[in-house]
């Protein structure tokens, strides 16, 4: 860790490199729990903020003081990117103003020592769990949930498990708090010839891999030939994470199936691939709802390989993962990954899995999953230090508070929670916000993007602006799209079909009228979807309607926890607060 600055008026170097301000107590208050207080307003803030971003997560702010908790998943990850338990000990130490809990320390030396603990290995054909704990090895033997995978015992080699085991008994370690470190190696898959493009861009310099891409890549794939080939790489949105999964695939020369969450990411991927590597139209397939091509590069969505015609039924897609010699399976937006798809991965471990995405934050809770099954986070870096860097755009994010009418709250007063949700985020008064901020910014490429479609239909008929949603047929929805690119079209209402895998870059101005309740990842990527760098290198604008005085200003705090997280920062205005008008 950087110093804080050296030879500052007022302060002295400490052992740890930072800079300890006379007469300001450390930032943190840590307690024996996990739990980790930061006040934004304290002056190594910004730094002790990074700190916890890479050992804790953030679980709420409510004003200036954040709320940090350290968790077995956040800790595996720290350990997969090389903190060892004396730096992550030392740094919190360091930072505590009361100290750090000594049964708080011996957790945090629990679970990053517990990362390699455990490991994966093959044997002559066989595959192995090993450990230099005998008494651990033979604990797990007696679980019987384990017991049933376990072929041959031998407290010193390791435990012979069946083939078919490995992403089973690696979720189920992960459930028990003991993470695998998977050394067992990766079939190489079909081969397939292609290179990458020599593309220019219009001032004629080559384009090529950014440096953080390059970066990502390598520490996907690792030092040696069975070394890599699991793990999540998280980039902000914007930041092209689909290069990085071009160029794993030109590195690794094999057959790859990629997974989308819907079917305009589709059509964005075979575009990619089409535009900048050598693979003909012939060797890319499109696996949706409309068409069943599998070809070496296969594009699927997630929707198509969950489909099922009752609960109780097969899954009739699912041989696209077992039909074909894969060497590569590509999750695109990895913390959309259903929990169908969670147990079909857990039959494919032997396959290199790459996830992708901006966040790794899930709101079902199955981080777990996603460590076990498709790997550690191999790949990360900082939003804001990529927008210094000027590869996605300075944003700035405003929460209005919206006043309701008299009529509103009556109705928002008598309603169950649920309901109450919606009136909050239905409140009309949010037309008149969205008017003004539209007049503001006029000429500005623009969405204003809602939950709810009787809210948008509405907008789109008072407003006289086009409306995207799940309802329109996806090449009528690719065409408006396309024109709002040739800024044929200025201001574009979206569903929630905008949240993801939608390739606007011009876009700099985005209004939020209501979300799904707390979602942090539907947050991250609304504002993702206007940090594309502008071509002018102009900045740019996220508005969240809030209504005042309800749920919703609750939820709004939830929803920014992983962008304060990532150094973006939420001012309130209230200047709205005189706009009050009469109710619907």
């Amino acid at each position: 860790m950087e110093s804080g600055g050296t030879g500052h008026h007022g302060g002295k170097e400490t052992r740890a490199g930072r800079l300890s301000i006379v007469g300001v107590p450390p930032p943190l208050l840590i307690q024996s729990d996990g739990t980790i207080l930061l006040d934004e307003r304290h002056p190594r803030y910004e730094e002790t903020r990074e700190t916890l971003r890479q050992l804790a997560e953030l679980q709420k702010r409510p004003g200036p003081l954040h709320t940090y908790r350290l968790t077995p998943v956040t800790l595996w990850n720290a350990a997969a990117a090389g903190w060892t338990a004396d730096r992550a000990v030392s740094e919190l130490a360091e930072s505590a103003r009361y100290g750090l809990p000594g049964e708080l320390e011996k957790e945090i030396r629990t679970q990053l020592g517990r990362y390699g603990l455990l490991r994966l290995d093959r044997e002559d054909n066989n595959l192995v769990l090993r450990s230099n704990s005998e008494q651990l090895l033979r604990e797990i033997a007696d679980w019987p949930d384990i017991a049933a995978w376990v072929s041959k015992t031998n407290e010193s080699s390791g435990l012979t498990l069946k083939a078919e085991a490995r992403g089973f008994v690696k979720r189920e370690l992960a459930a028990r708090g003991y993470p695998v470190l998977d050394e067992a190696g990766f079939r190489s898959g079909e081969a397939l010839s292609l290179s990458m493009r020599s593309l220019q861009t219009d001032n004629g310099r080559p384009v090529r891999l950014r440096d953080y891409q390059s970066a990502a890549v390598d520490a996907f794939l690792g030092q040696s030939a069975q070394g890599g080939g699991s793990g999540v790489v998280v980039l902000p949105c914007g930041a092209g994470k689909t290069w990085v999964g071009m160029e794993t695939l030109v590195r690794l020369q094999c057959e790859t199936l990629i997974l989308t969450p819907n079917a305009v990411s589709v059509t964005q991927w075979i575009r990619e691939l089409r535009a900048n590597t050598s693979l003909s139209e012939n060797e890319i397939g499109e696996y949706t709802g409309t068409a069943k091509q599998v070809r070496p590069v296969t594009v699927a969505t997630y929707q198509v390989l969950t489909h099922r015609r009752s609960k109780d039924a097969p899954y009739p897609h699912w041989k696209l993962f077992v039909d074909r010699d894969w060497g590569l399976i590509i999750y695109d937006e990895v913390h959309l990954l259903p929990a169908p798809v969670f147990r079909m991965t857990a039959d494919i471990q032997a396959t290199r899995r790459l996830g992708l995405t901006a966040t790794l934050v899930r709101e079902d809770g199955r981080e777990e999953d996603v460590f076990a099954l498709i790997g550690p986070k191999k790949y990360d870096v900082p939003w804001k230090q990529l927008e210094a860097q000027k590869w996605i755009a300075e944003a700035t994010c405003t929460e209005i508070r919206v006043p309701m009418g008299d009529r509103t709250i009556d109705r928002y007063r008598s309603a169950t929670v649920r309901a109450r949700h919606r009136i909050a985020g239905e409140n009309p008064v949010k037309t008149k916000v969205v008017r003004r901020l539209l007049s503001r910014h006029e000429g500005i490429p623009t969405l204003v993007i809602g939950q709810y479609l009787d809210q948008l239909h509405g907008l789109s008929r008072e407003l006289a602006l086009p409306l995207v949603t799940g309802e329109m047929p996806h090449k009528e929805r690719r065409m408006v799209f396309d024109r709002f690119n040739r800024g044929e079209i200025g201001v574009l209402l979206v569903s929630k079909v905008a949240n993801f895998a939608v390739d606007l870059p011009d876009a700099a101005v985005a209004i939020q009228l209501s979300g799904s309740f707390g979602s942090r990842q539907e947050e991250a990527q609304r504002l993702g979807r206007i940090l594309r760098p502008k071509k002018d290198g102009s900045n740019a604008t996220f508005y969240s309607l809030v209504s005042e005085g309800t749920d919703e200003v609750d939820f709004a705090r939830n929803r920014g926890r992983f962008l304060i997280e990532q150094g973006y920062t939420y001012s309130i205005d209230r200047e709205q607060l005189e706009a009050r008008a009469e109710d619907e």
